[in-house]
């Protein structure tokens, strides 16, 4: 029976790590998707090249790879929408998330249901840019002490995290 069990132990981790590699490499299909907006030549769009070099280091088989780059350079593709969503938190916490869609209004509202289930408040886009300098690194890192607080946090950016839209998050936490 000790054989039985081990399969389904085996079976449970292959499935949860299938499941988070399903994720990934949706997200550089995202990824791919708007960089090919500049062009499809790798050579000639560093943004696509830098993707595509991301997509590799992920171990995204090459044939996921093109067939990516060909649909998104049809013209019947579908339109994706880059969004950047900023919120306060508590204690004075900024986040920032960048999240690619098809929707914008279905991934507002679930960006917006996750923050506000975590105590965050969403803000007008742009009003938290001057704490952060250049690649979203925050001018004065905060530190927290507080675990009930830490808590939260690490809740909210988990939901986030397993949002299939979202696909940065930043803040400006230490």
């Amino acid at each position: 029976m000790s054989g039985h069990n081990k399969w389904q132990q085996i079976r449970h981790k292959k499935g949860i790590t299938d499941q988070k590699k399903g994720q990934v490499f949706s997200k550089l299909v995202k990824k791919i998707s708007i960089a090919t907006r500049e062009g499809t030549d790798l050579s000639a769009n560093y943004k696509l090249q830098s993707v595509v070099d991301e997509a590799r280091a992920a171990n995204m088989p090459k044939e996921n790879i093109e067939r990516a780059i060909k649909r998104a350079g049809d013209k019947n593709a579908v339109a994706l929408n880059e969004l950047i969503i900023q919120a306060m938190g508590p204690a004075g916490i900024a986040i920032i998330v960048e999240a690619i869609t098809d929707n914008k209004n279905r991934t507002i509202n679930e960006i917006r249901r996750i923050l506000s289930e975590n105590e965050f408040k969403m803000v007008q886009e742009g009003s938290l840019n001057w704490m952060f300098g250049s690649n979203w690194v925050p001018h004065a890192p905060l530190e927290i002490n507080d675990p009930a607080i830490q808590q939260k946090l690490d809740k909210a950016f988990e939901e986030l995290d397993n949002n299939d839209d979202v696909e940065n998050i930043h803040t400006n936490l230490k």
